[in-house]
């Protein structure tokens, strides 16, 4: 298992992923005024995957099957998040799809209880993971819930099922890092899920959306933002995160997520968190701290898991 500090350096680096995805959210909506979103997932994917193979040009020579195969499960489950998400964003509200994608938190755990899902020698979500998963899930909906709307379950539409589609293919994004990290160098695995979300990504491209960009800075400066430090910076260190951090783990860090957003959209936009947005957030810290300071007799890692092959 990995020692404390190098567990403390994979919680801290993947809540600074976290934040930099949370606070691009005031970038991309200001370019998402200037381009279409799937156009600028796949734009986003393909800067992100030049870095990245620049960076890590060394590792192309030395990757096999098991490096291939892990980054293409990996990638689609990615790609699979980000278009459904996107897709179903202009067939419902913002704040239902935030809510639903927000059940990321309570699907991983249950998702991690099914033997084949789960890594292997791993055992299921103890209680204080459920716990802290539901708690955190309650914050999200309260904070990205609209004041008096109440939930209105029974007005479900396409794009509300889409949009859960996409907390479907970011929970397994969760748990397929975890099964294939242990096995494939994280250089290799940064690049070919990013790699792999690209070609996944282009090839559904015609068939969703008819794509239009207007080149204005905002579009340059969030493309590049969101390219080399939301993609190959936050996807190449949560890969290695994920290496030391149980996948509930992850689940619950990646929960706050909105919580950032909210934060930076009050600084740069002005706009208002409120007690509901509040007592939201801090619920979800709460979550977060069950899960963390309450410990398993045994805190199961991805290096728990054996090999692949």
């Amino acid at each position: 298992m990995p020692d404390r500090s190098h567990s403390l350096r994979a919680h801290v680096l993947l809540l600074g992923v976290v934040f930099i995805w949370g606070a691009t959210f005031v970038v991309v909506k200001q370019a998402l005024a200037d381009i279409s979103p799937l156009l600028f997932n796949f734009l986003r994917m393909a800067l992100a995957f030049v870095c990245l193979a620049a960076i890590y040009r060394g590792h192309f020579g030395r990757m096999n099957r098991l490096a291939l195969a892990s980054g293409a499960i990996v990638g689609l489950c990615l790609a699979i998040g980000y278009d459904f998400q996107t897709t179903g964003l202009r067939l419902t509200t913002p704040s239902k799809s935030a809510f639903i994608t927000g059940t990321v938190v309570v699907l991983v755990p249950l998702l991690s209880a099914i033997p084949g899902l789960r890594v292997r020698h791993v055992s299921a979500p103890r209680w204080n993971a459920w716990l802290g998963a539901l708690v955190a899930f309650w914050g999200i909906v309260l904070l990205t819930m609209p004041p008096g709307a109440g939930l209105d379950f029974h007005s479900i539409g396409l794009g509300d099922l889409l949009t859960f589609g996409c907390a479907v293919g970011f929970s397994l994004h969760v748990l397929a890092l975890a099964h294939c990290s242990p096995q494939v160098d994280f250089e290799q695995l940064a690049i070919l899920q990013i790699g792999f979300c690209t070609v996944f990504m282009g090839a559904s491209l015609p068939w969703l959306e008819h794509p239009w960009v207007r080149w204005t800075p905002q579009v340059f400066v969030a493309l590049g933002v969101t390219a080399v430090f939301a993609t190959a910076v936050a996807f190449a260190v949560q890969t290695w995160a994920q290496r030391l951090l149980p996948a509930t783990h992850t689940a619950l860090i990646l929960a706050l997520e909105p919580v950032f957003a909210w934060l930076t959209s009050w600084v740069f936009l002005a706009q208002e968190l409120g007690r509901r947005g509040t007592a939201g957030s801090l619920l979800i810290l709460v979550g977060i701290a069950v899960t963390e300071f309450i410990p398993a007799p045994v805190q199961p890692t991805a290096h728990e898991g054996v090999p692949l092959t």
